[in-house]
């Protein structure tokens, strides 16, 4: 033990080694499971210091997975613009052409009141890639110009039978 003013620590400090030495190689006289932290502790310690010593070989481990990252999240990429690509060309197979005719009766959809009148084709125009018909209303005889899209063809039979149960309703 140290006096308080400090001074005598030189005259003891070959004890304290001795201590120090004898008491870290004696077996204390307990079981293995008092053993087992300390060994654990080590291991770790020794596993942390073996990490830390690879760093350029940790870099291009990391560099390695950043990489197949990429290529994964490319493939990723390319995979979703073939599937819409392939959903597009099947929708646009799906889609029926219309083809209209000078004299041929279609049903025009009008958005304003949200019903379908019958009409007649009189003329066809194509200005910017849009296809404008002249169509002249059958009740009336009115003129007026549409463009494709809110065009459909007449089927005679059909539009009697929803004709019919139009009024029967």
């Amino acid at each position: 033990m140290v006096n308080p003013s400090r001074k005598d620590w030189s005259r003891l400090l070959k004890d304290d080694l001795w201590a120090h030495r004898t008491t870290y190689w004696t077996l204390l006289g307990m079981s293995d499971p008092c053993h087992l932290p300390v060994g654990i502790e080590h291991r770790a310690y020794w596993a942390v210091k073996q990490s830390n010593m690879a760093y350029n070989q940790a870099g291009k481990e990391r560099k390695l997975q950043l990489q197949e990252l990429e290529e994964f999240r490319l493939e990723a990429y390319e995979n979703s613009r073939i599937y819409k690509k392939k959903v597009k060309q099947f929708h646009d197979q799906q889609i029926l052409r219309k083809e209209f005719r000078v004299g041929q009766k279609v049903l025009l959809f009008n958005s304003r009141l949200s019903s379908l009148q019958v009409s007649s084709v009189l003329d066809e125009m194509s200005h910017l890639l849009s296809l404008i018909f002249s169509l002249m209303d059958e009740s009336t005889n009115n003129t007026f110009q549409v463009n494709g899209n809110q065009l459909k063809i007449l089927h005679e039979g059909r539009y009697r039978q929803w004709e019919r149960w139009k009024a029967s309703h």
